[in-house]
């Protein structure tokens, strides 16, 4: 019964952040569209943009700069798709960017160095990490599974994609989790949570 009741104000919620009208569409990029342009049509939706509005869009902490954790994040290396990547090759990625970008050697790049990379005409790698998954786990569904087969007219029985069966699984192991917590704040003393050498023995 929960997870009905689970499952249908997660549903709720999708349809109330479509607005009730048509879903933004992906622009429609060229097969050969270099890396950035891919990026913000598959991850931003957004098919005119300028070196300021792509910086300002990966500049996470509004810092005015990006730091290497930015840089990797915007290559999707910290997304549950990457999780397999090493170590080793996550940096290599942020040292071909440092490389690219770093002109002042400050392990950062400012706007400044960003838009006189792109005013040289010049463009982000494609690195072989996949489009740059960012996104929390909502934004992704939403995004890259909801707005390809699913509308405002979706019904919650038509819900039978793997992908939202794991989706909705994942906001019921949530649930499951707070209702856990919830409990054990109710718990005085949580014998549970007392080392061993502590407890008395019967």
């Amino acid at each position: 019964m929960r997870a009905t009741v689970l499952l249908s104000a997660a549903f709720a919620g999708l349809v109330v952040a479509h607005g009730g009208g048509v879903p933004p569409q992906k622009p429609i990029v060229a097969e050969n569209a270099d890396w950035m342009t891919k990026h913000m049509a598959e991850e931003h939706h957004i098919g005119n943009w300028d070196a300021g509005a792509f910086f300002t869009l990966h500049d996470f902490d509004s810092n005015g700069r990006w730091e290497g954790s930015e840089m990797q994040r915007t290559y999707g290396l910290m997304d549950v798709s990457n999780k397999d990547m090493p170590e080793k090759r996550k940096n290599e990625v942020l040292n071909i960017l440092l490389g690219l970008l770093d002109t002042d050697g400050d392990l950062s790049v400012s706007r400044e160095e960003f838009t006189n990379f792109l005013a040289q005409g010049k463009t982000l790698p494609d690195l072989g990490t996949g489009p740059g998954h960012h996104g929390d786990d909502e934004y992704e569904y939403e995004i890259h599974h909801w707005e390809k087969y699913h509308d405002e007219n979706t019904k919650l029985e038509d819900l039978t994609h793997p992908e939202d069966i794991e989706h909705f699984k994942k906001h019921e192991e949530m649930e499951d989790e707070e209702d856990r917590i919830e409990a054990l704040n109710k718990i005085p003393i949580i014998e549970a949570n007392i080392p061993q050498k502590f407890r008395r023995s019967s």
